[in-house]
């Protein structure tokens, strides 16, 4: 055969696949919500912002509607931009789209002992996934359930929370005194406050502000929430086969979920040892006498590597999401020192200069607690949610959505409607206010999602942001750098979640 024949032979097999590739996105899609046409093998790439993901869905749904089809390389996707839209598939659909996506799965890996890696789902080594967040196993019911169920038995949203973060408020207090009025970073001051709540419930241990191992792990899952928003880890997630063996920031987030797995891993082996049934001391103790109970399953849902994974997803979520919004929120109280300065005055007339805040005292202080919802509204920290999954072939507004399709709910389409909230580029405490001055619920605040994946720790980030923004305005001003007019409120990234920027401020004792 000559050079030509095998040339003429190449070009027709190359072209063929491609037909075929194109043909195939057809066929697929013909029952799909509207979208833009896919080319082959990278799909829609070229039509999205891949800095700026949520950007580009709110774009596109002006242009298609609230439910459209997007292919992400080889994943088709359905994105829902609305509150009617989100509302409907969050829960009156929720058992059609309860499933996780595999964008980013969490799995376990064993070489040269355990760890957990971040490996590309569709890779035939991947095993099925553990935890809480990723988990779109068999298991993820059960150990949500239990989950819920324990964390409430350790005070979540109850009292002993309560307690916890007040006890949690004097050590922050105290480090904030340390500062003595001076410049400072607050990334990983604030940070701790949270961290050492949830440590606290996870495996009864505290650490200090100045600890090293918990300076190390803070900074750990501070890196990982600000990579998984950078537009590398977006396209990680598209195309994961090709991206995972390159050089990139991705690497840097698998060493330190490994890092940090092994650390819950160790605590998990020590509650082990010292585990008395009779008296449960923490979250891991309670997992563990779960184990115990299924020893003799063939098919356990609880090992100890499962359960240091759903104590690894909860150390994560229950620090990053609670930290950077208590750091945002700084910025931009600084950024309107009118607002804070009637947070003050609403702060010294309920609770004066020495009580400590307790939840009660919400119920008197409307005002406190919009500015706590409008931050968490207008930073938007999860924007296009946690992506879901179709578990089923499902009919939803008359299009036919195929099981493994994944789903995403935007949430930044609820907490940025303009009919709800007027001017929703702008930071207004109105937008929780009514004409009274009393507190105004919107069902359009869905900033833990909704459904069957709402946050599980909802109840305990509430009371954290209450009762921490209240104790440190109790007892300082805050003092910018820079004029407040010059104080840029833009994420620096904005993928997963919306990055704050980093910036230095003081606080000032109150008098």
């Amino acid at each position: 055969m000559s050079a030509l024949s095998v040339t003429v032979a190449l070009l027709v097999w190359m072209a063929s696949l491609l037909v075929i590739s194109i043909w195939k996105q057809v066929y697929s899609s013909w029952k799909l919500p509207p979208g833009p046409f896919p080319l082959p093998i990278i799909g829609n790439m070229f039509q999205i912002e891949i800095s700026n993901i949520p950007k580009s869905f709110s774009k596109m749904a002006e242009q298609y509607g609230p439910v459209f089809t997007l292919h992400l390389g080889s994943f088709r996707v359905v994105v829902l931009y609305g509150y009617q839209a989100v509302r409907e598939v969050l829960l009156q659909h929720k058992d059609d789209f309860s499933g996780r996506a595999e964008f980013f799965m969490m799995h376990q890996h064993k070489d040269r002992g355990t760890s957990l890696f971040l490996v590309p789902s569709n890779c035939s080594a991947a095993p099925s996934s553990l935890g809480i967040i990723f988990n779109d196993g068999p298991t993820w019911k059960d150990i949500r359930r239990l989950s819920l169920s324990t964390l409430r038995d350790f005070g979540m949203g109850k009292q002993g929370n309560e307690h916890r973060i007040q006890k949690e408020a004097q050590f922050l207090l105290e480090a904030l005194r340390q500062t003595k009025g001076q410049p400072f970073d607050p990334t990983f001051l604030l940070g701790c406050a949270p961290f050492n709540v949830i440590s606290d419930i996870l495996f009864r241990q505290r650490f200090g502000y100045r600890d090293e191992s918990g300076l190390r792990l803070r900074r750990m899952l501070h890196d990982n929430f600000y990579l998984l928003s950078t537009g590398w880890l977006q396209i990680y997630n598209i195309f994961p086969t090709f991206v995972h063996y390159l050089p990139g920031s991705h690497r840097k987030v698998m060493k330190n979920v490994s890092e940090i797995k092994n650390y819950v891993l160790e605590r998990v082996k020590e509650h082990h040892k010292s585990l008395d049934p009779s008296c449960p001391r923490d979250f891991i103790d309670c997992l563990l006498m779960e184990m115990e109970k299924e020893k003799h399953s063939a098919e356990p849902v609880y090992t100890l590597d499962n359960i240091a994974v759903t104590v690894a997803d909860l150390l994560f979520a229950g620090t990053v999401t609670t930290s950077t919004t208590l750091r945002y929120g700084l910025l931009i109280l600084m950024k309107y020192p009118d607002v804070a300065e009637k947070l003050h005055e609403e702060i010294d007339r309920v609770i004066g200069p020495s009580r400590i805040p307790a939840i009660k005292d919400r119920l008197e202080m409307p005002y406190t607690d919009a500015v706590v919802h409008e931050i968490m509204r207008f930073i938007n920290l999860v924007p296009s949610n946690v992506y879901h999954k179709a578990n089923r072939d499902t009919v939803f507004r008359g299009y036919v959505i195929p099981k493994g399709t994944i789903i995403i709910p935007t949430l930044d389409s609820l907490l940025y409607d303009k009919q709800e909230f007027p001017d929703p580029e702008q930071f207004k405490p109105e937008h929780f206010l009514n004409e009274n001055g009393k507190f105004k619920y919107s069902d359009h605040f869905k900033a833990f999602s909704a459904g069957k994946r709402v946050c599980v720790g909802e109840g305990l980030a509430r009371m954290e942001l209450f009762l921490f923004l209240a104790a440190m305005l109790q007892h300082f001003r805050l003092k910018s750098l820079v004029d407040p007019k010059d104080i840029d409120l833009s994420p620096i990234v904005n993928g997963f979640g919306s990055i704050p920027p980093q910036y230095e401020f003081c606080v000032i004792p109150r008098s």
